[in-house]
Formats: structure tokens, sequence, C-alpha cells
């Protein structure tokens, strides 16, 4: 057993401690000491892996895992990370501990709503550290299937709708996925030999072109899907809109997370040909959405809202990164996935503290709230300049990444498409000032808000945490960039491997 197993068995334990907990207190203090140790754990694998490549283990991947599960279709139970798995596990275990403290205030069916968030956090776990495609699959549904119960029942507005049609729609993804895993594994022994779903084996072999032609638009769009890509992003508003707090948290923080990482993971490193025949559709689609998301933002009169359509432009330039095949633009793609992460969980935790308080998301209806909720207030502020790209926050470092590297594409449809995705940085400035000036400046238009509670010892954890994430990140993010290069080098080689054999 290595010490990934921890990241399946910490959150189980906690799950059966929350079933035996007597009451709603007890649930609580479960839950947070089970997430805390959750996050030491990530943290301690950091350095361990850290500290593996500086003594020289240049190994694909670290503390492997490999059992066999089902023998008669070689499916295993198989672990092991990268400098890419190691950075989205610490990202999950941030937000997730951080998602504790915001949903602090539930008190409806505490017992099930603590134990279906741990599953959805149990799952995203398991899919980031699976190396066996099957299990990755396995451990995709139970991230999402969750996510229906945690709208559905704690959720608000038309939560039956937003539940159902995210759910529809994330199937929907899931079955392209599963079509394109099988297509994998019944081509993944072209030479003859045993049939596998052992990921890092199938990266080996060279699959037909023609099949992977077939089977690449099933797993770019099935990830794709959760990714919050253009025009299958409509469910993800709906869905935010309508979560609780700490499940808004998750859903942008981390569960869309498994989109971008899907695409890449699996579509693109095991179908690097058909990557390069067939990325520019995707690219016009990718580069759509950043834009489309930006501008959708600026319409909105709802907090929830701009932040989703923000989400949606943020994510697409997940996949706008990827698709450019150098490494320079998918460093800051991993390094976009982990900043927006964190990013977009302190602005959710930030909105239903605020909703919490003033009982509306809409801004037209709110104004001087930085009077009454200072603390809130300023690390709304300190959000949105992280959002916008101001230096000295993460999305500064992901999103110069990202472009620095999408221009060093020489042919002109790659740096028009770059010149328009970024363009969308002036557009977030606008609709980031525009929300700051009026939610918190001027004069305060609700007489009931002049005496609105400021943030609770739990909201601060909350807060603070998350802050701390971008902070450091934007001002020290050497060691995470060195560690996302690492990973990405077998991915680089095979795109590279492949553009010769199309030429």
């Amino acid at each position: 057993m290595s010490i990934l197993t921890l990241f399946i068995i910490i959150p189980t334990l906690t799950v059966i401690g929350i079933l035996f907990s007597k009451s709603h207190i007890q649930v609580k203090w479960v839950a947070v000491v089970g997430m805390s140790l959750q996050l030491l754990s990530a943290i301690a694998l950091i350095f361990l892996y850290l500290a593996e490549r500086r003594a020289g283990n240049l190994d694909e991947v670290l503390f492997v895992q490999n059992n066999v599960w089902y023998e008669t279709l070689n499916i295993r139970f198989y672990l092991g990370v990268d400098g890419v798995s190691v950075a989205m596990i610490g990202l999950t275990a941030l937000v997730v501990f951080a998602g504790i403290f915001a949903s602090w205030d539930i008190v409806d069916l505490p017992r099930e709503f603590f134990t279906s968030l741990i599953l959805l956090a149990t799952g995203v776990f398991g899919f980031f550290i699976s190396l066996d495609l099957f299990t990755m699959f396995l451990f995709y549904e139970l991230a999402v299937i969750p996510m229906y119960l945690l709208i559905g029942i704690w959720g608000s507005g038309p939560r039956h709708y937003s539940a159902m049609k995210l759910t529809l729609m994330l199937m929907g993804g899931s079955a392209f996925i599963l079509l394109g895993i099988i297509g994998i594994y019944f081509n993944s022994a072209p030479s003859g030999g045993q049939l596998t779903f052992d990921l890092l084996q199938i990266s080996k072999q060279t699959i037909p072109i023609n099949v992977q032609l077939f089977l690449f638009p099933f797993l770019f769009v099935g990830f794709g899907v959760l990714g919050a890509m253009f025009p299958f992003h409509t469910w993800s508003p709906d869905g935010h809109a309508s979560a609780p707090t700490a499940v808004s948290m998750l859903h942008a923080g981390v569960l869309m997370k498994l989109g971008g990482y899907g695409c890449y993971r699996v579509a693109v490193f095991l179908l690097p040909q058909a990557a390069h025949q067939l990325g520019w559709i995707f690219l016009i689609l990718a580069t759509i959405g950043v834009i489309y998301g930006a501008l959708g933002a600026i319409w909105q009169k709802d907090l929830k809202y701009i932040n989703a359509y923000s989400s949606v432009s943020h994510c697409a330039l997940v996949l706008f990164a990827i698709l450019m095949f150098n490494q320079t633009a998918m460093n800051g793609a991993i390094m976009q996935m982990i900043s927006h992460g964190i990013m977009t969980a302190l602005f959710f935790a930030l909105i239903g503290m605020i909703y919490g308080r003033t009982h509306t998301r809409f801004i037209n209806e709110m104004g001087g709230l930085m009077k009454v909720m200072p603390f809130l207030a300023v690390a709304y502020v300190i959000a949105g300049l992280a959002s916008l790209g101001l230096p000295g926050f993460s999305g500064f470092v992901a999103e110069m990444t990202i472009f620095v590297g999408a221009f060093q594409n020489a042919d002109t449809f790659h740096r028009v498409a770059t010149i328009i995705a970024a363009s969308s940085i002036v557009v977030t400035a606008v609709y980031v000032l525009r929300v700051v000036g009026v939610l918190l400046l001027g004069k305060i238009k609700n007489e009931h808000f002049e005496t609105l509670p400021d943030a609770k010892w739990y909201d601060k954890i909350s807060v603070v945490t998350l802050i701390f994430g971008i902070t450091f990140i934007g001002m020290a993010p050497l060691w995470l960039s060195d560690m996302i290069t690492g990973g990405l080098g077998p991915i680089i080689h095979k795109l590279l491997a492949a553009a010769p054999i199309l030429n």
C-alpha cells in the first residue's frame, strides 16, 4: 500500500465516522478532522514528491500501487502520481478543507450533506491518482453522481431543474467517455498480446490513426462537457446558481478540473496524432468559450451567475492552452486549473457568506457593504484582483504562462486565436471592477444591511485558507511550475513524436 491509498481511506473512514456521529456538531467536527488529515496528507505528498525528484528519481510516476482487481478483463487497482497529479491533489485537499468550514451553518440533514460532499471528494481524489482507465472512470462517476443530491436537496432556486440538467448533461459526457475508453481498450495491443486499461502501457503503443480519429472526439467532448466546453457549458451556470456554497466551491474549484485533466491525460496523451489533426476544431470552440464566458459575466446581475460565467471563460482557457501542444502553454493550463480552482472557490465562499446575511444575490440591491462587513469585502476585492490577473496573485502567473506559450506557435491561426483569447483579460477587468464598485462601495441601499454581521470564525478559516493559496502561488510559483513541468515530459514527447508522422 502506498501513501496514495490514504486519499481513499481517509475520506472513507471520515464518512463512516459521520454516519455514526450522534449530533450535528459531532458530524461537523468529524468532517473537519478527516479533511484536515487529508490536507496534511496532500502537503506531505507534495514534499515527498519534490524530495524524490531532488534525489534524482526520474520515474514517470511515483508512489505506485498496482493490484489485480478483475483479472479476466485485466482491470487493475493501479495508482501513481506525477507532478501534475500531485498539484491537483493539493488543490482538491485545500478546497475541500475550506468547503467544510464554509458549510458550518448547514442545519438541514447535515449528516447526509457532509457524507455526500466527502463522497464527491473521494471520487475526485481517486480520479487524479488512477492510472487504470477503468478505475479512473469509476472514480469519475463517483465524483459526478453526488452532485444531483447535493443540488436537488440542499440547493436554492430552481434546484430540481438545475440538478436534473447538470446530471443529464454530465451523464451524456460520461457515455462519450465510456465509449472512448472501451475503444482504446480494444486497440490497446495493436501488435498482439493482452488487452489492458493501463494508461502508461497504452501510451507506449501506437494506436492506428483511423482509430484515433474516431475515438478522439468522444473523449475530448466527453471530458470537455465537465470542463464547460462551448457549446456544452449550459449546465454550468444553472448548476452553480442553485448549488449550496460548499458544493459550488467544489463544483467550480475541483469538479470542473476533471474535465481539463481528462482531456490532457487521456484524450491528448493517448491519441496524439488525432489531437494534432482535430485540435484546431476544439481550439476554435475553446477560444469562443473564453470570450463568450467573459462577455456573459458582464450582463449578469446575480453574483453566482457572474462567477459561473467567469468560470466558463477561465475553464475554456485551460482547454485553449492544452490545445496549443507546447510545454509552456500546457504548463500554464495546469497552473490555470490550480489558480482558478482556489480563486473561484474563494468567490463562491464569499458569495455564500454575503447571501447568508443579505438574503439576496442581486448586485443592484446591495451597496456599501465595505462599511458593515469589511473582512468579507476586502477578501472579495482580493479574489477579484486575482481573477483579473493582477501580478502577485496566482491568476497572473497562470495566464501569462498560457499566453506566452500560445504565442510561441508561429502560424497565423494560433496567434490570431491567442490575441482573441487574451482580449478576455480586459473584459474580465470590466465585470470584476463593476461588481466591486456596485457591491462594496457607495451608499448602503437597504437600511436593514447596516447591522449585518461580518465574518464568523469558521468563515475566516475558510477564506484565509484560500487567500493564502492564491497569494503563495502568486508570490512563489517556481516550485509549482517545476513540479508540473516534470509531469508534462511524457506527453510533450508523445506530441513531438506524433507531429513528424503527420508531416
